[in-house]
């Protein structure tokens, strides 16, 4: 037998471990936004490396502890793993049709919050460990580093300045990311680079206290008229961000980059048909515009916004304040703090010096050479494990900490894992299909294979 044959069919045979080992995962609640469950999951992630040969030590930062666990192997070569272990607030609970802390399987998927996002990509490198350490009689091919934090999900305010510390320590020639999977026609997409964010809040107080608004309407400043006409001053209805010299360091994509762009089947449809989407902003149809748009543009996005009376019937009232809370989706070039502190000049200039700007977490963008062997070699095994042409993204929609490990460690990062778009991850009914779940083990453990081999 070969070995990936061998590292198959370890992984066929105790698909019912591992499904166990996820449920017992997803059962303990870890919500970073609360703090609820976060040191005992803290824990039970750190017991199960241990039990699979890990030195696994707990170190503080700034806010949740992260996991930092090392496994010395047969060759010179370190492969590091990223993932984390807090999850998402569950709430609205009454749209899940189990409880999101009670892993429920049915229809051939585990439900449960965290159940891909993101403790099934964490599930998919344990199992891999397990099938390549039985394939070498106990050891591991090549060494193995985790960095596990407790912050993803409210920005990974502590996890730079931690990478940045640590440097030699979490020293690697690669790094496999947090997440991964396919897309909604079933190919392996390996994402190469991430956005940044800049995320803010933004609040004015018009008055003490709310006021009747027949006293008020005509007389007293509205909080609620304040903060609304400062949003506007941030964009058109073009979507051009209004923000003086907020374009200025934007990169345009390489022609490289919209080579793979052109590869990616169109997902048009498909939002349509998910999200009720009847059409894209700037009149773009689908195709290389809209993954170009999607990935490479800016954005200002106004995430929630509060003010006043919203509770059932009607209260006349006129609001003494009002806050909303935007995000700024940035590429490269471009730096969260120039960003924020153009925002503050905007809207000082604009009048709006009464609105508060509060900085909730940000991180700059960044991206890995798709030509770079690791990450040909990613996509070599996701060709042989699901037996399709796999895609190369070059830039995702979404932001996340890749910047601390591309810029102070110097490793190369791809995805792989066991999502899929409908695995409604961050929503009610967050779940992992099971086939998913044994595609993504094969390829962590694929990967891995190759990569102590290289």
């Amino acid at each position: 037998m070969s070995a990936t044959a061998a590292l198959d069919a370890f992984i066929a045979s105790h698909m019912a471990q591992s499904t166990a080992e996820l449920a017992r995962l997803c059962a303990q609640p870890s919500i970073s936004a609360t703090g609820e469950g976060m040191a005992a999951c803290a824990d039970l992630v750190a017991g199960l490396l241990a039990a699979r040969g890990f030195d696994v030590e707990l170190l503080p930062t700034s806010g949740y502890p992260v996991l930092v666990a090392e496994a010395r192997g047969r060759s010179a070569r370190t492969l590091l793993f990223y993932n984390h272990y807090d999850v998402q607030p569950p709430e609205p609970l009454e749209l899940w049709d189990s409880p999101p802390f009670e892993p429920t399987v049915r229809a051939g998927a585990l439900y449960a919050r965290g159940a891909i996002d993101d403790k099934g990509n964490l599930l998919c490198r344990l199992a891999a460990l397990d099938a390549v350490r039985a394939l070498h009689g106990g050891a591991y091919p090549c060494n193995i580093k985790f960095v596990i934090e407790g912050e993803e999900e409210t920005g990974s305010t502590g996890l730079e300045p931690f990478v940045a510390a640590h440097k030699q320590r979490l020293a690697a020639d690669a790094c496999i990311w947090e997440f991964g999977g396919v897309d909604h026609l079933g190919n392996p997409n390996l994402f190469l680079g991430l956005r940044g964010i800049c995320y803010v809040g933004l609040s004015v107080r018009s008055l003490t206290q709310d006021v009747h608004s027949g006293l008020g309407g005509s007389i007293f400043p509205n909080a609620a008229w304040r903060l609304t006409w400062a949003l506007n001053s941030l964009k058109d209805s073009m979507e051009r961000i209004l923000i003086p010299g907020f374009y200025d360091a934007v990169q345009a994509p390489s022609a490289r980059d919209l080579e793979l762009l052109a590869h990616i089947p169109d997902p048009a449809q498909s939002y349509r048909e998910r999200y009720g989407v009847t059409e894209f902003l700037r009149g773009v149809t689908g195709g290389v515009a809209l993954e170009r748009q999607a990935s490479f543009e800016p954005t200002c996005t106004i995430c929630g916004l509060n003010s006043g009376y919203q509770g059932a019937g009607s209260k006349t009232v006129l609001p003494a304040e009002a806050s909303a809370k935007v995000d700024f989706r940035l590429v490269p070039n471009q730096t969260p703090a120039d960003i924020l502190q153009k925002l503050r000049s905007h809207l000082d200039a604009q009048g709006f010096a009464d609105v508060l700007v509060e900085d909730l977490g940000s991180e700059p963008p960044a991206r890995t050479d798709p030509d770079h062997p690791f990450v040909q070699m990613a996509a070599d095994t996701a060709r042989v494990v699901y037996g399709r042409e796999p895609v190369l993204v070059p830039m995702s929609g979404g932001s996340g900490p890749n910047h601390a490990f591309i810029e102070h460690l110097k490793v190369p990062i791809v995805t792989c894992g066991a999502g899929y778009p409908g695995s409604q991850a961050h929503a009610p009914n967050e779940h992992v299909r099971l086939d998913m779940l044994q595609q993504g083990i094969r390829h962590s453990a694929h990967l891995l294979q190759r990569f102590a081999d290289a």
